[in-house]
């Protein structure tokens, strides 16, 4: 393993083209759970290249990305539509530099697999959140360590398997962090690789059958 900041900066170059199944299924289920956006403001914390940022700002919300990656953020920054979000560069372990109830919605989305204190980021969520708003939260599903799967790429230029430093946490340790903060549970999910996944990510075969992603809705 390799710091977690210095393998998103690796990973950058290769972020958005590569065959990533875990993204192919998290993107349809977030845009199903944020529904329609416009007018609203969010906050997208570990927003890498801004796969999701740049589609809602697109979509009409006011968009904050945040990520500590500079590599990750330069290469959201040269996408088309760039301009109208706000991208920051700062490390979620520290406290975010927003005023409390800022936003409609915050998302976090398959970064905290990198925090192993689960409970201050959940605690910064819910401060930056407005009384009626939500946090939506996306991660790999634990099970997949089972399968000894962690966030990890094939780095082109050394023919090295990358893999950033993670945390190793279980469903236990989201759930019971966001409670410990006074977050309520609205809704959590669990989604695994089917035949339909295989078809869009050859990559999920080898794990067809297997929890993928898990999925929370919070509210404050």
């Amino acid at each position: 393993m390799v710091p977690a900041q210095e393998g998103y900066d690796l990973w950058a170059e290769i972020y958005d083209s590569e065959d990533n199944p875990l993204i192919a299924l998290e993107q349809e289920q977030i845009r199903a759970v944020l529904g329609p956006v416009a007018g609203l403001r969010i906050l997208d914390l570990g927003c890498g290249t801004g796969r999701h940022s740049l589609p809602l700002a697109h979509a009409g919300a006011e968009v904050t990305g945040v990520d500590f990656s500079a590599r990750m953020l330069d290469q959201a920054r040269r996408k088309p539509g760039a301009d109208r979000v706000r991208f920051l560069r700062h490390d979620i372990h520290s406290h975010l530099p927003f005023g409390d109830s800022e936003f409609d919605r915050v998302l976090c989305a398959l970064a905290l697999e990198h925090v192993r204190d689960l409970r201050a980021v959940f605690g910064e969520m819910r401060r930056v959140t407005r009384p009626a708003g939500r946090v939506i939260v996306s991660e790999m599903h634990p099970a997949m360590w089972l399968r000894g799967v962690s966030a990890h790429f094939h780095d082109p230029n050394t023919g090295r398997d990358i893999r950033p430093a993670s945390a190793g946490n279980q469903i236990s340790d989201y759930v019971m962090a966001a409670i410990d903060v006074g977050l309520t549970i609205e809704h959590i999910a669990e989604f695994s690789i089917d035949e339909d996944l295989v078809k869009r990510s050859p990559r999920a075969a080898k794990h067809l059958g297997w929890p993928l992603l898990l999925l929370m809705t919070l509210r404050p």
